[in-house]
């Protein structure tokens, strides 16, 4: 039987998950798939983690080169987060003839083209179905499973924390600080949330799908970006009487004028199936020429639903020996053929604060079709005149550009001031 040895760096969350999968399940693998694991060294400052965890104190690194140097692991997992010193102990395993499976979805998504190169160069596994979704298959759907189709867009809801918040947002009628703050304490959100909240993390997943979904490289600043901080429960509850549902969505499309990606809060038909994804779930709807629509859904963090995707990777790289690398030329920056939408076009819900008096709409429905952006729908709260009241459009489907420069030429009314701006999807 094949003996396959690990190491893990980092016993966090994910690391400590991924060592109880792989303990609980030691002998279920060695029937199942003829292969031993054997966790042979970890590497994490905190000893007392190590042993909380059941791991005895021999199996403790001192550092990388002990793991590197180690005849006896095949594998390393880094799940550390972060760049350094992930970055550098991943290259060094690479580097020293060890296959790696990761969870760190900004180190790979910045940093793949010199990990892959090295991985390549020693003939090295290169693994991170951890890295997007959690423990949804995602990657291997992309790099197997939907090889047969020409993908013409993915739309997913790929934070968990994001969609925790706006969740409750909606369903309790809580504030974004207050729901924030019980995300906090319940361990969904970070104390610095900002990589959450401001779109980051969601970015650079969309970075790695994207580019295996287009079969060409979409660094993560290619990607226009929009958090939820701004974000009102007033809006929330006003697109609910519309049929809308609020989630930050990542999108990715492959149009005939070029590659458009984007992240930002997003109103979608509560009857579309994304809409059900709620609380700390993910979902990614992936359409395809031949298959059409497929849907993805699961956990999208967590300690085992992560845990299990390191763990089939482990899996798949102690049972496989051609290792595979991108489908595309995984360089640093886009292909320069690969051109960019950034005009792209949606519809838009629009909320400004107008003042109660006669020709206020007239003359925002005048600045908006100026710029050939048509209204769908009007919805106008009463008030008492003279005094601001709540005025909310929905567009047809327009250009991006289009809404920009209507919004600045609304602003500069006396009479109506723009609120919130959010993009539909019907």
């Amino acid at each position: 039987m094949k003996k396959v040895g690990v190491a893990i760096l980092g016993l966090g969350v994910v690391g400590g998950g991924t060592y109880q999968i792989l303990t609980r399940h030691y002998e279920f693998y060695k029937k199942v798939h003829s292969v031993e694991i054997v966790v042979e060294k970890v590497l994490e400052k905190n000893r007392q983690r190590v042993l909380d965890l059941g791991i005895p104190e021999s199996k403790i690194a001192a550092n990388i080169d002990e793991i590197c140097s180690d005849p006896d692991i095949d594998i390393v997992v880094e799940v550390m987060g972060g760049v350094e010193p992930a970055k550098t102990f991943t290259l060094a395993a690479l580097g020293a003839g060890k296959s790696v499976v990761t969870s760190n979805k900004e180190l790979y998504c910045k940093y793949s083209h010199e990990l892959e190169k090295v991985a390549k160069s020693n003939g090295c596994g290169l693994f991170y179905e951890a890295t997007c979704v959690g423990g949804v298959p995602v990657i291997r759907a992309l790099l197997d499973n939907l090889q047969g189709n020409k993908i013409s867009s993915l739309m997913g809801i790929i934070n968990g924390t994001t969609n925790y918040i706006l969740t409750n947002m909606s369903s309790k009628g809580a504030t974004y600080e207050e729901v924030l703050k019980d995300a906090q304490k319940l361990g969904y959100a970070e104390a610095d949330p900002r990589a959450d909240v401001e779109g980051y993390d969601a970015a650079y997943k969309l970075s790695i799908l994207s580019s295996l979904a287009f079969h060409t490289k979409i660094p993560y600043t290619a990607i226009y970006r929009e958090g939820i901080t701004e974000i009102s429960e007033k809006d929330i509850n006003y697109g609910k009487h519309l049929g809308y549902t609020l989630k930050l969505l990542a999108i990715g499309r492959n149009t005939e004028n070029g590659v458009e990606v984007r992240v930002h809060p997003t109103f979608i038909n509560s009857e579309h199936p994304l809409a059900s994804v709620n609380d700390s779930y993910n979902g990614v709807y992936i359409t395809g020429d031949s298959v059409e629509d497929v849907m993805l859904y699961g956990r999208g963090a967590g300690a085992l639903p992560t845990g299990s995707a390191i763990v089939g990777d482990i899996i798949y790289c102690a049972t496989h020996d051609n290792f595979r690398y991108s489908p595309f030329e995984n360089t640093a920056e886009a292909d320069p053929a690969t051109k960019f939408v950034t005009n792209f076009e949606s519809e838009y819900y629009l909320r400004f604060d107008a003042a109660d008096m006669a020709g206020v709409l007239s003359g925002i429905a005048a600045v908006l079709s100026k710029y050939d952006i048509s209204v769908a729908q009007v919805l106008q709260e009463s008030g008492q005149t003279n005094k601001a009241v709540p005025l909310i459009v929905i567009t047809h489907v327009t250009h991006e550009n289009s809404v920009r420069k209507a919004i600045e030429e609304i602003d500069s009314m006396d009479v109506a001031k723009t609120v919130a701006v959010i993009r539909v999807v019907s």
